[in-house]
């Protein structure tokens, strides 16, 4: 991501009070740097980190596949804030973060071009090699900005792709697959994407000489540099992006994704769980 870092009006005492708590290991409202504030998220991927609202969803469309890579599906992932979300996302700072968000993002979930290190795997996405599959498009939503984006909408997405059912496609014997064939989709059968490997995005922000977790928008005001690390329920780093135009001393970057990773376990079980419980509300439903 690019250097830009969203400015938010502050006197001289608010950014000295904010770099002090931050020292002292007790920021502004009451939590310590590695915190998270409190998360709430359903299934249908609606997630809250304070005041910072964002939403996912997934749409899966019949296509050809890639014919570099025959038996899989397409995935493609596309981030849009709303007006509303605060005042620097009216005008063009709104396609602009968008962008930024949207780039970070694929990295972090999606992986590189062979499809390494993606969340999930797209061969589930697969009708007939070669022929037909399924695209993903997976779209998020910032709906109210208070800081910590990345990690929110990287927690929506999750929650998204986990309440996402795949139709069973049925393609008739005999049937043509070299024009538009016809896919037979009466059944109603679904089946779920595998989302066990489909990490969380966890963004570390430097203050003054420390870092932290779930910065707020003025805590972000006030950082020379952060790094997103996206970490699956093993532990395996996924992907990374670092925003801001301070350099980190390789020591500090290492440092930092050991950080993640500690960080990021609890997380994924808060998350996991908030995810399961809406899902379970809904079948009482």
């Amino acid at each position: 991501m690019s250097a830009r870092v969203w400015m938010v009006g502050l006197s001289a005492g608010e950014k000295h009070f904010i770099q002090g708590g931050i020292a002292l290991d007790l920021r502004a409202d009451g939590r310590k740097r590695l915190t998270y504030r409190p998360i709430y998220a359903d299934g249908s991927a609606r997630v809250k980190m304070g005041a910072t609202e964002v939403i996912a969803s997934v749409k899966l469309d019949l296509a050809r596949p890639n014919p570099s890579q025959p038996g899989k599906g397409k995935v493609s992932l596309f981030v849009s804030c709303s007006a509303t979300a605060g005042p620097m996302f009216e005008g063009r700072g709104s396609e602009e973060l968008s962008s930024e968000l949207s780039v970070a993002l694929q990295r972090c979930l999606l992986g590189g071009k062979s499809g390494a290190g993606a969340a999930f795997d797209p061969s589930c996405l697969s009708i007939v090699d070669g022929k037909l599959c399924w695209d993903a498009y997976i779209d998020g939503l910032v709906v109210s900005a208070d800081g910590n984006l990345l990690d929110a909408l990287g927690a929506a997405i999750k929650a998204a792709l986990t309440n996402t059912r795949v139709p069973v496609a049925n393609v008739p014997a005999g049937a043509s697959l070299d024009e538009d064939p016809d896919v037979d989709l009466s059944s109603q059968e679904t089946r779920r994407i595998d989302t066990s490997g489909v990490p969380v995005v966890v963004t570390l922000t430097k203050v003054g000489r420390h870092y932290i977790v779930d910065a707020t928008s003025e805590e972000e005001s006030q950082m020379s540099s952060a790094v997103s690390v996206s970490i699956n329920k093993e532990g395996r780093i996924c992907g990374l992006t670092k925003r801001g135009g301070a350099g980190l001393d390789p020591s500090i970057i290492i440092n930092m994704i050991s950080v993640a990773n500690h960080v990021g376990e609890p997380l994924m079980s808060k998350l996991d769980s908030e995810i399961a419980a809406a899902e379970a509300d809904k079948q009482d439903i």
